[in-house]
């Protein structure tokens, strides 16, 4: 028992930490950015009703939906976009038109997360060293290049890994979040009736006076809310009580505090809404808080950079991109892992954002789009979910989502007034990343239809070349194919060439599936094709690590004895030659071939050692 409690306890330190990074440091910029719009007349009545939009903003989305609902949501015990994805397609399978339509709105919103994956690090970071500005007007000119330092320090380290540095994220946080309480908790105490804002009349009655002004306002309401996503996506890494017990217990109390803090400051003093979290603080703490901001800001950065890999590497596996080197940097955890390109794609993509708009505020409005069109995705796939997953009336389907709907509506349409202010920056990375996904997916589909048509019948082959054998030489073969039942290029190659056919041989077939893991039990299926020649069928979740050397030894017993030393592995390395009139759009083939030649290679991917692999090429016309 002590030892679950202990577990129970380091888990939810840790869910502080990587978890709620995030929504953590919205408290830099949600407050100034409402206030700071000019949209909302500074009076105590309409303090009390913002403060009240945000705790109850926060009640609803995070609370109810994300902590309630969505987080029952779960797939083998995972979550995210990514998750929720598989588990909607996997309930409408028998509905191949509508589980089309889910498959491209969820695989958009897995793309969002990048459009916000760009702007969180920015917005957080800049934030925290504006606070510079605070300490002396003189530090102004510091601010971008230091900004800039901090973000390529923090993506410098990534090939590294956070093993290290991870366990020091909970404590951290922890200590962020006990700081910002404690901010607010001195001013709430010069003015103890700003609580009266928990009540949700405050809200009611300024959204009924001041309809107009709420909606604009909502595109800035929606930051103390961003972040609140990440509960969810890392709900496989620490489980659902952790996540909620850190909600309940620590997150939500602080983040109100802060909050209502803020706006009891606001009282006292209109003059702070130039930066009210930085002017709650004594001038003597100003320095060491900023350097915390930095620590947590970072860490939520952290966060969101190892989610984009574990959001790219799931997104391969499901079909959806081309390979990418995928670097492990950690022997105990799997999902410790570095991708080179997504690392400095990132990079450079957060330095363009970092430069173009320049402050914190400017950042805010190309903020909340992604965000609240991904908020506004995950309820219409939770909606499939509890539908066809949970098999739940209809009516009460309806019941359980049409209130999130509508808020998430709400945030949307407001969030889409920003468009022309810098909205359309997350959205275009977005859509250039949706873009490149779809191309790859129906470029592979049409490769893999011209593999077939042209693909010879396995066993037919077989049998014809065994009533006048080659040359069988000592050791064993292994055959990757896309296809089961079909002759690979690289058998062919092989005994056109070399005229020999090893004493072993297997026909392996790697399967992705639409479920985060497939146990060891069920990874293998063989069948005999008689002459030593096996089919074999490998099969992966979306959140395994293929390694097909490691899951082969599972074979042995079964026929076939496989020696690492006599073991062969051979690939074909296939080119592909866009072609006028058929498939894609010319741009689009151009585009595939592009992807499919940069693609890295399938042994690295596979994990097949280097000194055992043989690939021979082809190409093909789509």
């Amino acid at each position: 028992m002590a030892a679950s409690k202990s577990s129970l306890s380091a888990l939810t330190l840790g869910a502080i930490g990587v978890v709620y990074g995030d929504i953590g440091t919205s408290v830099l910029y949600a407050v100034k950015e409402v206030f700071g719009s000019g949209h909302v007349p500074f009076t105590p009545d309409n303090v009390y009703g913002i403060l009240s939009i945000f705790f109850w903003t926060l009640t609803v989305i995070i609370s109810l939906k994300y902590v309630t609902l969505v987080l029952r949501a779960d797939n083998n015990g995972e979550g995210g976009l990514v998750a929720m994805l598989a588990l909607a397609s996997q309930s409408v399978k028998d509905k191949p038109q509508l589980r089309r339509v889910l498959l491209v709105v969820g695989i958009f919103g897995a793309c969002l997360f990048y459009g916000d994956g760009v702007i969180t690090p920015a917005i957080s970071v800049l934030s925290a060293v504006e606070g510079l500005e605070v300490v002396s007007p003189t530090f102004k000119s510091a601010v971008i290049p230091l900004t800039l330092v901090i973000l390529f320090g923090l993506f410098a380290v990534q090939k590294r890994g956070t093993a290290d540095i991870g366990k020091f994220f909970g404590p951290i946080t922890v200590v962020w979040f006990l700081t910002i309480a404690t901010l607010g908790v001195v001013h709430i105490a010069g003015h103890p009736t700003i609580l009266w804002a928990l009540s949700p009349h405050h809200a009611a009655g300024f959204m009924w006076h001041n309809p107009g002004i709420t909606f604009i306002i909502l595109g800035a309401v929606v930051l103390c809310v961003t972040g609140g996503e990440a509960l969810y996506a890392d709900m496989g890494h620490f489980g659902k009580k952790p996540i909620r017990l850190a909600w309940f217990s620590v997150v939500m109390p602080c983040l109100t505090l802060n909050y209502f803090g803020q706006g009891a400051l606001l009282l006292e003093n209109p003059e702070a809404v130039k930066n009210p979290f930085f002017m709650m603080a004594p001038e003597w703490a100003l320095v060491p808080l900023v350097g915390l901001a930095t620590m947590a800001t970072v860490i939520a950065s952290q966060a969101l950079i190892s989610g984009a890999f574990s959001v790219t590497k799931q997104v391969i596996q499901l079909g959806y991109l081309p390979r990418l080197q995928v670097l492990h940097t950690s022997v105990k955890d799997t999902g410790q892992i570095y991708m080179p390109f997504v690392n400095w794609g990132l990079f450079v993509a957060i330095v363009l954002a970092v430069v173009m708009f320049r402050s914190s505020s400017n950042l805010a409005s190309a903020y909340g789009i992604a965000v609240t069109l991904d908020m506004l995705i995950t309820t219409v796939l939770t909606f499939f979910v509890i539908r066809y997953n949970w098999k739940y009336p209809l009516v009460l389907c309806i019941a359980a989502t049409s209130l999130f709907f509508v808020v998430d509506l709400a945030f949307f349409t407001s969030n889409m007034r920003k468009l022309f202010e810098g909205g359309w920056f997350p959205l275009m990375i977005a859509g250039a990343i949706f873009t490149l996904m779809m191309t790859w997916k129906e470029g592979r589909r049409l490769l893999n239809e011209k593999l077939k048509a042209d693909a010879l019948d396995l066993p037919s082959f077989l049998d014809a070349v065994f009533l006048s054998p080659p040359v069988r030489v000592e050791g064993t073969a292994v055959f990757l194919t896309a296809e089961t039942g079909t002759v690979p290029n690289a058998l062919l190659h092989n005994l056109k060439h070399n005229k020999v056919l090893h004493a072993n041989n297997l026909f392996v077939t790697v399967r992705n599936h639409e479920v985060p893991w497939i146990g060891m039990d069920k990874r293998l299926e063989i069948e005999a094709l008689g002459h030593d020649c096996w089919q074999v069928m490998i099969h992966y979740g979306f959140k395994n690590d293929p390694d097909v050397p490691k899951a082969l030894q599972h074979i042995k017993g079964r026929g076939c004895e496989l020696d690492d030393m006599t073991t062969s592995y051979f690939l074909s390395r296939d080119t592909v030659v866009p072609s006028i009139g058929r498939g894609m759009a010319r741009w689009r083939e151009k585009l595939f071939a592009q992807m499919h030649h940069n693609a890295s290679g399938a042994a690295d991917f596979l994990k097949l050692p280097n000194n055992a692999v043989v690939e021979l090429g082809s190409k093909i016309e789509i």
